[in-house]
């Protein structure tokens, strides 16, 4: 049978019983820790057109998110903006993707005193092929990548209500991108 997502308890993992598709809330086609990145070209806060080959001069913390001024959405954008001068320290970029457009971006920037580019994709269609799609289409998922120059995934988390977890993802990656520039 081929199933959309894991369940991911080993205990309740008995699919091959069931006669339908298991759904979660794991997004069924996320990117995978050593996966190629999507190539993309979208418009930024500005109006520019940036690609993800313009952004990858070291490695990139891209992150997809549903919408600007929501109020998860602006906690998380500002945890990114608080720890924005050590990711670019260790020298790592931070990048945004939601579907609103420029002009919502540079107002959601603006008012937020955030550092990092906003990407603008309306047709989601880089949000699909990142997997940050929402259920049954719906909405964006609130996912991060690591992704290192020659475009391959390093390292991936999805956790739509939990920015914590996003504000650990990017230490983690600061911490790993440190290690890599001692050694």
């Amino acid at each position: 049978m081929n199933h959309i997502a894991p369940l991911g308890d080993p205990a309740l993992d008995s699919r091959d019983s069931f006669p339908f598709p298991v759904f979660s809330w794991q997004t069924p086609f996320m990117l995978n820790v050593g996966d190629t990145a999507p190539h993309f070209e979208l418009e930024d806060h500005e109006g520019k057109r940036v690609s993800i080959d313009d952004l990858l001069s070291g490695p990139l913390l891209l992150y997809f998110y549903p919408a600007d001024f929501t109020p998860i959405c602006t906690k998380q954008a500002c945890m990114f903006r608080d720890t924005y001068e050590s990711m670019v320290s260790a020298g790592v970029k931070v990048v945004g993707i939601s579907p609103q457009d420029a002009a919502s971006h540079a107002r959601f920037r603006q008012e937020h005193s955030l550092p990092f580019p906003l990407l603008s994709d309306p047709t989601k269609a880089t949000i699909n092929a990142f997997g940050a799609t929402g259920p049954l289409g719906i909405g964006v998922r609130r996912i991060t990548y690591l992704i290192d120059p020659d475009k391959t995934i390093q390292q991936a988390l999805v956790a739509d209500f939990r920015v914590n977890r996003h504000e650990q993802f990017a230490a983690e990656a600061r911490e790993k991108q440190e290690a890599s520039q001692e050694s």
